[in-house]
C-alpha cells in the first residue's frame, strides 16, 4: 500500500516537472519560422531565439509584432508571451519586423542581414502604398530591385518579357499613365541596363534602394490620428527624427515637427498624451488619442526612436564598434573576392572574344579556300577547252596543207599535159592560172590555220601555267597555320573555359594591411562623390518625369500626387521643410499646435 502511493506521488512529481510548451510562427519579410516555445518564456527569450536563428546582431531595429482588433502592437520583452493579447490558437502567429528606422541605412545598417530585411520591407510597404513613391521614384527605385535580384543586365539572357510576372511597380502608378506593360518594363529594363558595373552585387542595389527610399516623405513614419485641445482633428507621425503634426489630409508635408533633442518626457493618462519640451520656459504641450491602446504603442515607439536618436549622437559602443570593425573586413575580403572575380570575368572575356576571332579567321580562310577551288576548277576547264581548240586548229592545218599539196600536182600534171589547140591551150591557160589562185588562196589560208595553230598552242600553255598558279595557292592556303592568339599565360584563364586549356593554381590572394587602406581609400572617394550621385540622381529622375509625362491621365491622379507635384514645384523635400519647420523656437511652435 505505501509503495503505492510512493509511486502515485512519483509520478505526478515528474509531470509537474514536464514543461508545457506552445508552437509559434514567425513570419519575417524574407521566410516564415516555427518555434516550440516555453509557457515561461517572456518576449526578449522569443525575439532573441528568432534573432539567433537568422544571425541579426542588430537587434535594436527589429521587434515582434502581433494584430489586436483593429490595430497593431509589439511584443514586449519583459512581459511572458502568452500574457498579450493574442489569439492562444496554434500557432500563434507574430510577424518579425523593422519597428524603429535609422536615419541613414548606409552609415547605421551593418549587417548585409540587416540591410536586406529592411529592403524587403519598404519595398512592400511602397508597393502597397502605405509609402507615397512619385512615378518617376517608382521606376528607379524597381530598377534597383531587379538589379539586387538578376544582377548586372545581360541582353542576351534579359529579353523582353523577363519581368512578366514581377511585381515591381505601386497600382497607383501603373493606372495614372496610359501605357502597357511592355511600356513599363521598357523604362524599368532602361534604367536596369545603366546599372551594369556600378552595381553588380545584390547588397549594393538593395542599398542604393534604400538611399533612395529614405528621402521619401512617408518613409519610416508612424501615423496616429490624435487631438488637440481644441478638439482639431490631426495626424502624429512619429519616426527616427521626431515627432511631427501634419494635417490629416496630406501625410507628406508636417505643418510642425520637434525633434527627439528637443523633448524631455513623454507620458500618458488614459487617452491623454503629455509631451514635455527639454526649454523648462515652454508649457506641457497634450492631445488625445483615440484608445489607449493607440497610447501605449505611441510611447513604445516614441522610447525606442529618441533612444536611438540619442544613441547615434553618442560614440558607438564596444558592441557596435566590434560590428562595425568585422562589417569593414567582410567588406574588404568582399572587395579582393569580387575584384578576383572581375579579373577572371574579365580574362574569360578576353578568352571568348580571341575564340570569336579564331573562328572568324577559320571561317574567312575556309572562304578563300572555296574561292581558289572553284577558281582552280574554273582553269582546268578553260585549259580543257583550249587544248580541244587547239587540236581541231591543228587537224584543220594539217587537212588544208594536204589540200594544197594535191593541187601542187594537179598543176604540175596540167603543166605537162600538152594541149595541141588553141582553145585548149588558153582553157588549160585560164584553168591553169584559176588553179594557181586557189593553190594561192589555200597557202594564205594554210599560213593563217598555222598562226592560229601557234596562238592556241600559247594560249593553252598560258591556262597551264594558271592552272599551276592556283594549285599552288590552294596548296599554300591549306597547308598555312590557323591563326593562333598570342599565348596567355596558364595563371591568367579562367578554368571553365571550353576547349582552352589552362590553369588558376597561382591564382591567390593573401589579406593584407594594404586592402584594408585601399578600401578606406575608396571608401573616402565615395563620400566625396555622394554630391555629385545626388546630382545624377535628381538629373536621373527629372529625365524619367519627363519621358513619361505626356502620358499621364490628370484625372487620375489622387490627392498626394497633386500635394507631391506643389511641393516639388516649390522645391520642397522631406529634409529640408524639417530644417525649416524647426528654425522657430520651441515655445512659439507649441503655442502653433495648440491654436490648429
Amino acid at each position: 500500500m505505501a509503495s503505492t502511493i510512493a509511486s502515485k506521488i512519483g509520478l505526478h512529481s515528474l509531470r509537474k516537472k514536464q514543461t508545457k510548451t506552445f508552437n509559434v510562427q514567425i513570419a519575417t519579410m524574407d521566410a516564415d519560422m516555427e518555434f516550440s516555445c516555453e509557457v515561461k518564456w517572456k518576449g526578449k527569450d522569443l525575439f532573441e531565439r528568432v534573432c539567433r536563428t537568422i544571425g541579426l546582431r542588430e537587434t535594436w531595429f527589429f521587434g515582434l509584432q502581433y494584430a489586436v482588433k483593429d490595430t497593431v502592437a509589439w511584443l514586449k520583452m519583459d512581459k511572458k508571451v502568452l500574457d498579450h493579447d493574442i489569439p492562444k490558437e496554434e500557432p500563434i502567429v507574430l510577424y518579425f519586423l523593422a519597428k524603429f528606422y535609422p536615419e541613414t541605412a548606409e552609415e547605421e545598417l551593418v549587417q548585409d542581414i540587416t540591410q536586406h530585411l529592411f529592403f524587403l520591407q519598404v519595398k512592400q510597404k511602397i508597393l502597397e502604398e502605405e509609402i507615397y513613391c512619385p512615378p518617376e521614384a517608382s521606376v528607379l527605385l524597381a530598377s534597383y530591385a531587379v538589379q539586387a535580384k538578376y544582377g548586372d543586365y545581360d541582353p542576351n539572357v534579359h529579353k523582353p518579357g523577363f519581368l512578366a510576372q514581377e511585381e515591381l511597380l505601386p497600382k497607383r502608378v501603373i493606372n495614372l499613365y496610359q501605357m502597357t506593360p511592355e511600356m513599363w518594363e521598357e523604362r524599368i529594363t532602361a534604367c536596369y541596363a545603366e546599372h551594369r558595373g556600378r552595381t553588380r552585387w545584390g547588397d549594393e542595389a538593395e542599398m542604393e534602394y534604400l538611399k533612395i527610399a529614405q528621402d521619401l516623405e512617408m518613409y519610416g513614419v508612424n501615423y496616429f490620428f490624435i487631438r488637440n485641445k481644441k478638439g482639431t482633428n490631426l495626424l502624429l507621425g512619429v519616426d527616427a527624427v521626431g515627432l511631427h503634426i501634419y494635417d490629416p489630409d496630406n501625410k507628406l508635408t508636417p505643418k510642425i515637427s520637434f525633434l527627439w533633442n528637443e523633448i524631455r518626457n513623454i507620458s500618458y493618462s488614459d487617452k491623454e498624451f503629455a509631451i514635455k519640451p527639454l526649454d523648462k520656459k515652454t508649457d506641457v504641450f497634450k492631445f488625445n488619442s483615440s484608445k489607449l491602446r493607440v497610447n501605449k504603442l505611441i510611447l513604445q515607439l516614441c522610447i525606442g526612436n529618441h533612444d536611438l536618436f540619442m544613441r547615434r549622437r553618442r560614440v558607438d559602443s564596444l558592441e557596435v564598434q566590434q560590428m562595425k570593425a568585422q562589417a569593414r573586413e567582410e567588406k574588404a575580403r568582399k572587395q579582393v573576392e569580387r575584384q578576383r572575380l572581375e579579373r577572371e570575368k574579365q580574362l574569360r572575356e578576353e578568352a571568348e572574344r580571341a575564340r570569336d576571332e579564331l573562328e572568324r579567321r577559320l571561317l574567312q580562310l575556309q572562304d578563300e579556300a572555296h574561292m581558289a577551288n572553284e577558281a582552280l576548277l574554273r582553269s582546268e576547264e578553260t585549259a580543257d577547252l583550249l587544248a580541244e581548240k587547239a587540236q581541231i586548229a591543228e587537224e584543220e592545218a594539217k587537212l588544208l596543207a594536204q589540200k594544197a599539196a594535191e593541187a601542187e600536182q594537179e598543176i604540175q600534171r596540167i603543166k605537162v599535159t600538152a594541149i595541141r589547140t588553141e582553145e585548149e591551150r588558153r582553157l588549160m591557160e585560164q584553168k591553169m592560172l584559176e588553179a594557181e589562185m586557189l593553190a594561192l588562196k589555200m597557202a594564205e589560208e594554210s599560213d593563217r590555220r598555222a598562226k592560229e595553230a601557234e596562238q592556241l598552242k600559247q594560249d593553252l600553255h598560258k591556262a597551264r601555267e594558271s592552272e599551276r598558279r592556283a594549285k599552288h595557292k590552294l596548296l599554300e592556303i591549306t597547308s598555312k597555320s590557323p591563326y593562333t592568339p598570342p599565348p596567355l599565360s596558364a595563371n591568367a584563364m579562367p578554368p571553365d573555359i571550353p576547349s582552352l586549356s589552362f590553369s588558376t593554381e597561382n591564382l591567390s590572394f593573401d589579406f593584407k594591411d594594404t586592402d584594408m587602406k585601399r578600401l578606406s581609400m575608396e571608401i573616402e572617394k565615395e563620400k566625396v562623390e555622394y554630391m555629385e550621385k545626388s546630382k545624377h540622381l535628381q538629373e536621373q529622375l527629372n529625365e524619367l518625369k519627363t519621358e513619361i509625362e505626356s502620358l499621364k491621365l490628370r484625372e487620375r491622379e489622387t490627392p498626394l500626387d497633386i500635394l507631391h507635384n506643389e511641393n516639388t514645384e516649390q522645391g520642397n523635400t522631406k529634409h529640408n521643410t524639417y530644417k525649416k519647420l524647426t528654425l522657430q523656437s520651441t515655445k512659439s511652435r507649441v503655442a502653433f499646435f495648440e491654436e490648429l
